[in-house]
């Protein structure tokens, strides 16, 4: 075996999951960003954790709030996974400059994407520093999904957003 970096470990491994991180801005209008990590951590009770850059807009956001709703995006919006990762929204309107179309869920405030293969309603729980990043523990309230739509993936080092059957 060669001794490699991460980044080179992290496209070996792929794909990687990706999701887009739903949270309420001050004047109640919602904010989208891109992870390209999260995991299940426990079914008793419901739990979930994904990890932000500490200068993220939407961590901040979900750490004064308290509240995020996590997507699985579908293979019908992939081109603004990329795009919401590239742009913070403390300087962007992501939904009016990237022309999302939006839906309510019955027991949020927040709204996500349409076209969203899953929603994961939570409540912050904890967040530690990890490093450039924070791990944000959250407690599952709801979750839904929309079994029409095909959940895509992150590969290539996060170079490429795609369903599996695409790539």
């Amino acid at each position: 075996m060669e001794k490699i970096n991460l980044a080179k470990a992290s496209k070996i491994t792929s794909p990687n999951p990706v999701a887009l991180v739903c949270t309420q801005k001050p004047d109640g209008s919602t904010n989208i960003a891109t992870v390209s990590w999260y995991t299940y951590l426990s079914y008793n009770p419901n739990m979930i954790a994904y990890a932000m850059a500490k200068t993220s807009y939407s961590g901040e956001l979900v750490r004064s709030n308290k509240k995020v709703i996590i997507t699985i995006p579908s293979e019908n919006i992939k081109e603004i996974v990329m795009e919401c990762g590239m742009k913070s929204g403390r300087d962007t309107n992501k939904i009016e400059e990237f022309k999302i179309k939006m839906q309510e869920l019955p027991t949020s405030e927040i709204k996500i994407p349409i076209h969203s293969a899953a929603a994961i309603q939570c409540s912050l729980k904890e967040f530690i520093e990890t490093g450039d990043h924070y791990l944000y523990i959250c407690n599952v309230e709801e979750v839904y999904a929309d079994s029409k739509e095909k959940a895509v993936f992150a590969w290539e080092s996060y170079s490429k957003i795609a369903s599996a059957k695409e790539a």
